[in-house]
């Protein structure tokens, strides 16, 4: 995703995105219909909003239907790019930039280019870029595609408490982080930090008591809170100097942190090299250097987290997910703690 813009000295994110969707009978005015192989999700790992696809189309099992883009980690101010393969071209759309997707679809596309986006294989269009709304049809739309075992990440009896749950770490925590780093005076850095860290308390007392946010299992609530934790100290605390304290600072935060990144899905998806390299060389901003630190230290990650004692079921009646392709693996050097099968060892 790309970011905002400032208004008034305070970040203001720009969420306007393409709403049409991929759903199961693509009834709708503009939607398509759910098709294997259909569609290429395009995503970068280094981006928290994307990371949250990427993890719920591991957990349901979509890998042999959905096939999967990948961006580098960084950008100019134009577009996503696909460098990481050969010829800096992705394989299967045969495009060069992320912006020729958007461009084939609406020209001129006047917003920015952001990732994920599902793009339709056949005529190279992006379909949607909306992607509070994608990972909800990954898990719902998507069913009849689930591998077996999958999770119910958006059970119907929970959703309304799930949607209420959403709504808060979207405004406090997963954009508090971003209106602390691009706030544009002091008053607004203080405004923003202020917010962000009183929003840090919400979560830290209803986990004190519940393993997960929602229930007994695993949901959609827990996805979109772990790719801001999963950041926090790597790049939030300095970068965005989101610093009163370190998440491993923060107990239950940090004991809750651990668990789901030690559980398949979360901490398989998540690459520290490209999360630094994309927050210190594209935020030329706040970094003007480009140099990133060395820091932090990651074998905390794989401490006893304790949280079993809270009850609840990763998978409820499912299971976990099995290795990632092997296309799709977080390379160690990136992730110390993903092994040659592409999962995470403790």
């Amino acid at each position: 995703m790309s970011e905002g813009s400032y208004v008034e000295a305070s970040f203001d994110r720009d969420t306007t995105y393409i709403q049409d969707r991929i759903t199961t009978a693509g009834s709708g005015e503009h939607d398509r219909p759910v098709q294997p192989g259909r569609y290429r999700l395009v995503v970068a790992r280094a981006c928290l909003w994307a990371n949250r696809s990427i993890i719920v189309r591991r957990l349901v099992g979509l890998e042999p239907v959905l096939s999967m883009g990948m961006c580098g980690p960084t950008h100019d101010a134009d577009s996503w790019t696909f460098d990481l393969d050969p010829g800096a071209v992705d394989p299967v759309l045969g495009i060069p930039r992320l912006k020729d997707a958007y461009e084939a679809r609406f020209p001129g596309y006047p917003r920015g280019i952001t990732v994920p986006a599902l793009v339709d294989v056949p005529s190279g269009r992006v379909v949607t870029n909306d992607f509070p709304r994608m990972t909800l049809d990954l898990s719902t739309e998507w069913g009849r595609f689930h591998r077996k075992g999958a999770p119910d990440l958006y059970p119907v009896a929970l959703r309304a408490e799930i949607g209420e749950v959403d709504g808060w770490v979207y405004s406090e925590v997963n954009n508090g982080v971003y209106r602390c780093g691009f706030a544009g005076t002091q008053q607004a850095y203080d405004e923003a930090f202020e917010r962000l860290f009183a929003a840090l308390d919400r979560p830290s007392e209803r986990l004190s008591t519940l393993r997960y946010l929602v229930g007994e299992t695993i949901t959609e609530a827990d996805v979109r809170l772990f790719t801001t934790l999963a950041r926090f100290d790597a790049v939030y605390h300095g970068h965005f100097k989101c610093n009163r304290s370190l998440l491993a600072q923060l107990p239950v935060l940090w004991a809750y942190a651990r668990d789901l990144f030690q559980t398949p899905g979360f901490g398989d998806t998540t690459d520290f090299v490209q999360i630094k390299q994309h927050n210190y060389l594209v935020h030329g901003h706040i970094n003007p250097t480009g140099v990133g630190p060395r820091s932090p230290d990651l074998s905390g990650w794989a401490q006893p987290h304790g949280r079993e004692e809270l009850g609840g079921r990763p998978f409820g009646e499912g299971t976990p997910p099995g290795p990632p392709p092997p296309g799709e693996r977080v390379p160690t050097a990136h992730n110390p703690h993903v092994g040659a099968d592409g999962l995470v060892h403790v």
